[in-house]
């Protein structure tokens, strides 16, 4: 399956090959602008990162339901990484205002 972002209708998606279809999910704040996403498949989510808002998303792709984390200062979200050793995964983002990489681990 390839996940993808999809910044100007922002939403992240998924393609199926096996069954040739698409499944997409809005993110909830508006502008977000998604530039990449990522599936982490040890939890069954897909996280995606902010161009514009300087959040993390994280869906439950069951659900369809999101988790937004705002970061403390500008980042510019290009690039997201999981790490699915973890429980939650752990978010790794590359901070292009900041010049430096951000760990974003979720408490719950």
């Amino acid at each position: 399956r390839l996940w993808f972002a999809e910044y100007g209708t922002n939403a992240i998606g998924v393609f199926d090959p096996d069954t040739v279809s698409f499944a997409e999910w809005s993110v909830p704040t508006p502008w977000s602008a998604p530039y990449d996403a990522i599936y982490d498949n040890a939890h069954n989510e897909a996280w995606t990162g902010s161009m514009f808002t300087d959040r993390v998303s994280r869906l439950d792709v069951e659900t369809g339901q999101y988790i937004e984390y705002p970061l403390p200062r500008s980042t510019n979200i290009r690039r997201v990484f999981v790490d699915e050793r973890t429980n939650p995964g752990t978010l790794w983002i590359g901070s292009n205002h900041g010049a430096s990489i951000v760990k974003v681990e979720p408490l719950e």
